[in-house]
């Protein structure tokens, strides 16, 4: 490090500067995260050539890049004859190239062209998705390439939470900085550290702290899947070979098929697992449930079982009828209603922690369309996690109709029911 720079990294964030694979920094506001991750990478870069990839989920334009940061610190170093910034990209002197990217339109064959990067750095970690990651990082390989990772924690189901504080691998140095550890923290920003502290405790262990939300903003379960959370209802939840295993759908074809198994007993609820895919047909689910072998109940499916495909001529109740289901259509109470009786039925849930993962990230995720006009919520917003949440409310309405009697069993063959 060149001791002219004027370079202000707190000693938590230090090991930037060590060899790491993987190098990852959350917490809260004011910790300097993203400053030492752009002071860090353009000193780097000025000592050595190397090309960066600076990277988020989604990117529209270079405005929401860190490209604004990497800019404002070339200036503050005093490198601003080493290094020229053009529209879209920074270069330097000795070859160092930074370039911008949002992550989320990449495919496999796409994103080849960053296999000679030598750092990612990824902003605004907490967005980024699972296939994001998934396709990036195999394609990062060049002998000595890194990937640094800054976010602030929204929540513990999000993909780098659950991948580099969670599950670290060893080749992974993950730390948690805060305002405590920034030696530069400024005045303005304390005044308003303490009055948020004052007057939003709610949101100050997260905006401050560093620490997960039990669920986004706005979202409609945020309360009761935090009490399931602190009340231990999120657990071990073995199957029990004496109950019923209920099946309950919300069908889908281009948009996600999700599927809840539970078990009932007096009035408990027990989600054992949680099934969500797309285009595949319902013969597929019904061999990949008998495949599990368990003491299978009823099958529940949403007021459009019912309907006829007009390609078919049959409906889902009558195709699983004839794969030897019982199947019973949930009553169609509203989208309100349902929602009215998922949040009295919420306490008696219990959810297992690993077969549920992806239902209880639904449930903290899902949430109501604001108006960009008068900012009033309004119906439940549509997208990858409303399948996950409208499966369960399905299963809160069916509730009462779940037993554990044993019904009349029906052979099938491959030809439908003997």
């Amino acid at each position: 490090m060149d001791d002219e720079l004027n370079v202000e990294i707190p000693d938590k964030l230090l090991f930037l500067f060590g060899n790491h694979r993987f190098k990852v920094a959350h917490g809260g506001r004011g910790s300097g995260k993203s400053h030492s991750f752009a002071t860090a990478l353009l000193i780097q870069a000025y000592s050595q050539p190397l090309r960066v990839l600076c990277a988020r989920e989604i990117q529209k334009s270079i405005r929401e890049s860190v490209k604004r940061l990497l800019d404002d610190k070339i200036q503050s170093l005093g490198l601003g004859t080493f290094f020229t910034s053009t529209e879209t990209e920074i270069k330097g002197n000795n070859g160092s190239l930074f370039v911008f990217a949002g992550l989320a339109n990449h495919t496999v064959e796409s994103i080849k062209s960053y296999e000679g990067i030598d750092r990612v750095f990824i902003e605004e970690g907490q967005t980024i998705s699972k296939k994001s990651l998934d396709v990036l990082i195999p394609t990062i390989r060049k002998e000595g390439s890194e990937i640094w990772i800054a976010f602030n924690p929204e929540l513990d189901t999000d993909e780098v939470w659950k991948r580099f504080v969670e599950n670290k691998p060893d080749f992974c140095k993950t730390v948690e900085v805060n305002w405590s550890d920034n030696p530069w923290f400024p005045q303005t920003l304390e005044q308003e550290r303490t009055h948020c502290k004052a007057t939003n405790p709610a949101d100050y262990e997260w905006i401050w702290e560093g620490k997960c939300k039990p669920a986004v903003d706005g979202a409609i379960y945020a309360d009761e899947i935090s009490k399931a959370q602190t009340s231990g209802r999120v657990c071990n939840v073995p199957y029990d070979p004496l109950l019923k295993v209920h099946v309950v759908f919300d069908l889908g074809w281009n948009d996600s098929m999700a599927i809840i198994l539970c078990q009932k007993v007096r009035s408990e609820l027990r989600v054992i697992e949680y099934i969500e895919d797309d285009h595949k047909t319902l013969d597929y689910y019904s061999a990949m449930l008998r495949n599990k072998v368990m003491n299978f109940g009823k099958v529940f499916l949403p007021h459009d079982g019912a309907t006829r495909d007009f390609k078919t001529g049959k409906s889902s109740q009558e195709l699983m009828q004839k794969m030897g289901w019982q199947v019973d259509i949930i009553p169609q109470i509203g989208i309100e209603n349902g929602i009215k009786a998922a949040r009295m039925s919420f306490g008696q849930v219990y959810f297992d922690k690993n077969g549920s993962e992806r239902l209880i990230n639904c449930l903290k995720r899902y949430r109501r369309q604001i108006n960009n006009q008068t900012l009033e919520p309004g119906a439940p917003l549509h997208d990858e996690y409303s399948h996950g949440a409208d499966v369960f409310r399905y299963m809160c309405v069916a509730a009462d109709s779940m037993t554990n009697d044993q019904w009349k069993t029906i052979q099938y063959s491959n030809n439908g029911i003997v």
